[in-house]
């Protein structure tokens, strides 16, 4: 089941994870951390993580969302409107203007604890937050590359 707003599905996961007694703490783990990922099943797989985290004795769990900005959507835009100028037309700035329609929503959660030196991850994403990283990882590629538009002499 794919969700377009994890709202209600963070509510759960703050309410799960109190009932089980352990701690949440707002934090964001960064790739540069050795992890392992969760591989869920189902739908609420998250459960099932936090459970494991509560049977490795964790402390606490992490917790980090993303809510979609316009600000974020509006910057997306102006950088593909630049680079479709330099590089021709790709209709990535209509599929960025699709993304306005959900501002205000969760579209990322991360949960995540520590044992044994290293971070057990659960991630959970909608399909149109995939969609968002996507253009915004094309936008960073693009930004990379130099274009040489001087005449040769």
């Amino acid at each position: 089941m794919a969700f377009d707003d994890l709202t209600a599905v963070k509510d759960d996961m703050v309410a799960f994870i109190a009932g089980h007694g352990l701690r949440r703490m707002n934090a964001f783990v960064p790739e540069d951390v050795p992890t392992v990922l969760f591989e869920e099943d189902d739908v609420d797989g998250w459960k099932d993580f936090v459970e494991h985290a509560k049977a490795a004795g964790a402390p606490f769990i992490t917790m980090s969302d993303v809510i979609l900005e316009p600000e974020d959507v509006s910057t997306l835009i102006a950088q593909l409107r630049d680079d479709e100028f330099q590089l021709g037309d790709t209709g990535a700035g209509e599929e960025a203007q699709d993304l306005m329609q959900h501002v205000g929503k969760v579209g990322y959660l991360q949960l995540g604890f520590s044992h044994g030196g290293v971070v057990f991850l659960y991630e959970t994403a909608t399909e149109w937050y995939d969609q968002f990283q996507e253009l915004m990882d094309s936008v960073n590629e693009l930004g990379h590359i130099i274009v040489d538009d001087r005449d040769d002499e």
